[in-house]
């Protein structure tokens, strides 16, 4: 089994009171590694070792900096199938995503290589006879991350890569989940040449960890990746020593197929786009409103595509659905299943934990028609392979209906009409919206959301911003 210590000051090492967690495949509910249970004296010593090690880095030039993620894209490209295998024995996803986790990973490291260049500043003629105006752009200070168990590299990668283009320190704290990848990307940047106090690693259960982070003056901000709860305990610690914040709390996608499209081509990439990660994405597409022209037709070949699909260990080549992450998880999935019957939903398919496998933490995908807008699985994120799917008529009212939670990550339209389009483009209240696709992120740009589901972005050139102050200087000569 794979052991993943603590990364502090440049050393690799075992928490200060010698405890640890388990990490499990679950695909089998086997151990596959262990990983350093960080505490209170664990955290002081990363926290100390960032303020000293933002020091030395933020002095270190753009230029410099560069070649520093460069060389760890690069490390991370050539370890990438390695990487992607430990991925999903850690956190169960099929390979093929696995590696293109990875792929994305060394994208956005590449990406900021190259805007740790492009901080731009400004300078302005003043309003007077020798003086001048400028607008510089400074790192805010040392960073604390914690990131989600979906996507344990690449929501590293997203925050570790901005911070240090950037010139500022990072603390991270990956999910239990995923640990022992997210080691192997620490290495990347270690070996690429990040100083001793720059990049700190703790890994275990979150509470100790967080709370000694955010009681720390010294810790500038925070980016966190995560449910809406935990970022709302966030943002009120926060106050308290006043940090910058970026929060990327989840949402609730919906999927708005309007009248004049093929719904059986859209239903197969539908199927496709939900079955990724077996749902568990914050992005995924959750509330699918059907054109009612195109209703029984949609749900009929959706429903089949999924059934067909593979269901397996993510090391599998055949594999196209993997388990879920845990037991709570799933726990969650076959109550939110049990509500929705309840409420009177019909399954159309799945709906249970798939025949054969007696091990693992596998459910089936899960198709419902005949739902309402004020059930439980159209008001809470499901966060798994669940598939409402309801009808609508009149534009106006499904964006109305879309825009109805408090969520505003995501949303996607598929339509062959560009007024359409733009129509629920404008209406849609969400930072991302996909057009016939369901790509919702991509190196050169911003993701985030609105409304309870966060602000701030990660990604693209505005990615960086979050990590730097902007300071006015008032030249007089």
């Amino acid at each position: 089994m794979r052991f993943t210590p603590l990364y502090i000051d440049g050393g690799w090492r075992p928490a200060a009171a010698g405890k640890t967690i388990t990490i499990i495949d679950p695909a089998t509910e086997e151990p596959v590694g262990e990983a350093a249970q960080a505490e209170a004296a664990d955290v002081a010593a990363a926290i100390e070792a960032a303020v000293r090690g933002f020091e030395r880095w933020r002095r270190v030039s753009p230029w410099e900096r560069s070649e520093v993620l460069r060389r760890a894209a690069r490390l991370l490209r050539e370890r990438a199938e390695e990487v992607a295998r430990r991925l999903t024995l850690e956190v169960g996803k099929p390979l093929a995503q696995s590696r293109g986790e990875v792929i994305a990973a060394v994208e956005c490291i590449d990406w900021y290589a190259d805007e740790a260049r492009r901080i731009y500043g400004q300078s302005l003629p003043g309003r007077t006879p020798g003086q001048r105006f400028e607008v510089r752009m400074e790192p805010v200070g040392p960073v604390a991350a914690f990131t989600a168990w979906n996507f344990p590299i690449v929501l590293q990668a997203r925050k570790i890569a901005p911070a240090l283009a950037a010139g500022c320190s990072v603390v991270t704290r990956p999910a239990e989940e995923g640990t022992g990848a997210v080691q192997m990307l620490i290495e990347c940047f270690v070996e690429a040449g990040v100083p001793a106090g720059v990049l700190n690693l703790l890994t275990g259960v979150p509470q100790p960890i967080s709370e000694a982070v955010m009681a720390d003056d010294r810790i500038r901000k925070i980016s966190f990746t995560g449910s809406i709860p935990v970022g709302q305990w966030f943002m009120r610690r926060a106050a308290d020593t006043v940090k910058r914040m970026s929060m990327e709390l989840g949402g609730h996608a919906p999927v708005i197929v309007h009248e004049d499209v093929d719904p059986e081509k859209v239903a197969l990439i539908s199927a496709q786009g939900k079955a990724r990660n077996n749902g568990q994405v914050c992005v995924s597409p959750t509330r699918f409103f059907v054109h009612k022209k195109h209703e029984k037709v949609f749900t009929k070949v959706f429903a089949q595509a999924l059934s067909k699909m593979k269901i397996g260990h993510g090391l599998d080549p055949a594999t196209e659905i993997g388990p879920l992450i845990n037991k709570r998880r799933l726990d969650f999935i076959e109550k939110m299943v049990a509500d929705t019957v309840a409420e009177g939903a019909t399954i159309v398919t799945g709906g249970k934990r798939p025949a054969g496998f007696n091990r693992g933490f596998f459910f089936e995908p899960t198709v419902f028609t005949d739902v309402r807008d004020d059930m439980r699985i159209m008001r809470e994120e499901p966060f798994g392979p669940l598939a409402p799917v309801t009808s609508f008529e009149d534009v106006e009212e499904v964006i109305a209906r879309a825009n109805a939670l408090p969520y505003g990550l995501a949303g996607y339209v598929f339509t062959n009409s560009p007024k359409l389009a733009a129509e629920t483009i404008d209406g849609l209240k969400v930072g991302i919206v996909g057009v016939n696709s369901f790509q919702a992120a991509t190196a050169e740009m911003p993701f985030g959301g609105v409304k309870h589901s966060g602000f701030g972005r990660e990604n693209g050139a505005q990615g960086i911003l979050d990590y730097l102050d902007c300071k006015f200087v008032n030249l007089v000569f």
